[in-house]
């Protein structure tokens, strides 16, 4: 809808509830001549809802428009606002004069002086440049406040996306990259490994397209994506996946736990000698979602921080941009990496 269309309609309804706010007061105080008296408002209130529209819309915005020399503001500011005074004074006493000579407008008040009548029908138009006044404050605040909320939430959806889009291609050339490493050794397994990327592939491009999945579908992408990995290592790496989940149709963002799992095998038992290994238990009870990866890894002599990779620095931002509650450690103990998370899924922002 037209922007002009729109304020239209807006001083329709303002001042469809002004005459219903006067109405009240004539039903009221003058019950005898009610109907009457409605009338007579009605034909005013039409005069005023188009004074009040020339006057919000069009007159101050050019008075405070943005000018060289201030002088140039005041001036021209002087000069209309005395020009609405007129107006919302001797106008809306003339536009009650052409009702009366149309027959529309009833004379229920005889006044011997125009000043009497335009003193009189002044108080009509002061009260509704208040009335229109605040109330189109108070609109243009609420507008303003939805405009404010819907572009914090469009920088952040484009914020998200920015993180999956560099998320996914990282996960996606790891995986390249052991796929390539079983071609280079002409390994048999090289065709099961790219028919297992594909299902995979499949799944982000035509399953993670929405803002939620289930948590179902999380759960069979990390055991593809697991399988795909066990195809480079012997049986020397042993792994254990295992899950407890309330309900399997919990929503859950897409891809949200991959860049964990990934990190267990690429920074995790791909550096580790003697005895890799990795641990997944993933949880959900009453919307609370627990997921603990230990993974052997090599200890650490220098450095006494862990360096996080971009897939874990990724997850942190997106954690924070999904949710208020949630908690994401990760650590290392001797040759054991460990990683934390915990959310409460109905903290979704």
């Amino acid at each position: 809808m037209p922007a002009n269309t729109k304020q239209i309609r807006f001083y329709l309804w303002v001042g469809l509830a002004f005459l219903f706010l006067w109405t009240f007061g004539n039903l009221v105080s003058y019950y005898d001549t009610f109907w009457v008296r409605t009338v007579n408002d009605v034909w005013r209130v039409i005069y005023i809802i188009v004074v009040n529209f020339i006057f919000f819309e069009h007159t101050v915005p050019y008075i405070f428009r943005k000018r060289k020399y201030l002088i140039y503001n005041i001036l021209p500011g002087l000069f209309l606002f005395w020009i609405h005074l007129m107006l919302w004074s001797f106008g809306l006493y003339a536009w009650r004069s052409i009702g009366v000579a149309l027959g529309i407008y009833t004379e229920l008040t005889k006044f011997g002086t125009i000043e009497e009548g335009v003193e009189h029908h002044m108080g009509y138009s002061v009260a509704s440049i208040f009335f229109f006044g605040i109330i189109r404050h108070v609109y243009q605040y609420t507008k303003l406040q939805q405009m404010a909320q819907q572009l914090r939430f469009e920088k952040q959806q484009a914020e998200l996306n920015y993180l999956k889009s560099q998320t996914n291609p990282h996960f996606l050339f790891n995986t390249l990259n052991n796929i390539y490493s079983l071609a280079r050794d002409k390994s048999d397994l090289a065709p099961e490994s790219i028919l297992r990327l594909s299902k995979i592939l499949r799944y982000m491009l035509y399953e993670t397209g929405g803002e939620f999945i289930a948590i179902e579908q999380e759960l069979k992408i990390i055991s593809d994506y697991i399988a795909l990995e066990k195809l480079r290592y012997d049986e020397s790496l042993r792994i254990n996946f295992n899950y407890d989940i309330e309900d399997m149709k919990q929503a859950l963002p897409p891809l949200l736990l991959i860049p964990l799992i990934e990190n267990a095998f690429k920074h995790g038992v791909s550096e580790t000698r003697n005895h890799p290994f990795i641990d997944i238990h993933i949880s959900v009870k009453n919307r609370r979602l627990n997921l603990i990866v230990k993974n052997s890894t090599e200890a650490l002599y220098e450095e006494t921080t862990v360096k996080e990779n971009i897939g874990l620095t990724n997850l942190r931002r997106q954690l924070e941009l999904l949710y208020t509650d949630y908690s994401l450690s990760v650590g290392q103990a001797g040759e054991v990496f460990t990683t934390v998370l915990k959310i409460n899924l109905a903290s979704h922002v």
